[in-house]
């Protein structure tokens, strides 16, 4: 998190990175909660394979909800490869500093907030106060799933904290018949245009429902700037593997951004955000 999150430092030639990806397997355990459990591997060469064909320098692996806070196969697979993969964990909200300064060190930027199927948290509580409190401490994002609707008391709550970023998963998810009208995301956005701690993953449009990605990516580079934004393949698109088009999504974003704010969307703002060094030392 040392590098500036603005964007104003330049990304010209920086490949790709995917901000958003998961890995698992369908052997290992998982939540009794779970909504839905995929009957398929997605490996981590696999993953591998998938970034060399789309250009992508680097990766963000995203714990999967169905696996809850055991993080551990994904620890494993960003310290087989720590140069190219990031993580985003999941953590109960009692975890102690000291874990997350544990995970820190083992590759992970930041902590999930999967809110589909679950009641938004009350920041005002004492354990998610200190817990916010640790994260902020630790540097890290929080990243969340939610629908648009729920995002103006989800913000209000996190933005309050110290915490150095928060990311909004898949386009915001806004209602799939109102699009860029819905009220949730248009307070989202006029939120994004005053407040430079929020990112947004402009990441699997499968996942609105059939609404048009189109006016939404054009409406969060009005409000987040290029800088803010990055792309995500969603791989293995859970439940909607045959939807998948990531040269589709590449192409949608080079419709909507011009070709000099282009490679911050596809590389810059995830290598500053997630911490890929590396990456941006070779860029």
């Amino acid at each position: 998190m040392n590098e500036p999150l603005d964007g104003r430092r330049r990304s010209a030639g920086l490949m790709a990175i995917d901000s958003h990806a998961h890995i698992f397997r369908r052997d290992l355990p998982t939540i009794a909660a779970a909504r839905y459990v995929p009957a398929y591997d997605a490996l981590p060469e696999t993953y591998a394979a998938l970034r060399a064909a789309n250009g992508f320098a680097g990766g963000v692996l995203v714990q999967p909800s169905f696996l809850g806070t055991d993080n551990s196969y994904l620890l494993a697979a960003i310290a087989a490869d720590p140069d190219h993969l990031r993580g985003i964990a999941v953590v109960a909200p009692d975890c102690t500093e000291g874990a997350m300064r544990g995970l820190a060190a083992q590759g992970i930027a930041g902590v999930r907030l999967n809110l589909i199927g679950r009641p938004d948290p009350d920041f005002a509580d004492p354990v998610w106060r200190a817990f916010l409190a640790a994260a902020a401490r630790c540097g890290f994002q929080i990243e969340v799933q939610a629908q648009a609707r729920r995002y103006p008391r989800l913000l209000a709550g996190l933005l309050e904290s110290d915490v150095p970023a928060v990311v909004v998963d898949h386009f915001g998810l806004p209602d799939p018949a109102l699009g860029v009208n819905d009220p949730g995301l248009a307070a989202l956005m006029l939120l994004a245009a005053r407040t430079p701690r929020l990112f947004m993953k402009l990441s699997a449009p499968y996942r609105l429902g059939g609404g048009d990605p189109l006016p939404l990516a054009e409406a969060a580079r009005a409000a987040f700037g290029a800088g803010r934004l990055m792309i995500g393949s969603d791989w293995p698109h859970t439940q909607h593997e045959s939807e998948a088009d990531i040269a589709g999504l590449k192409a949608l974003l080079a419709r909507v951004f011009p070709a000099p704010e282009l490679p911050q969307v596809l590389g810059g703002t995830a290598a500053r955000l997630f911490g890929f060094r590396a990456l941006l030392a070779a860029a």
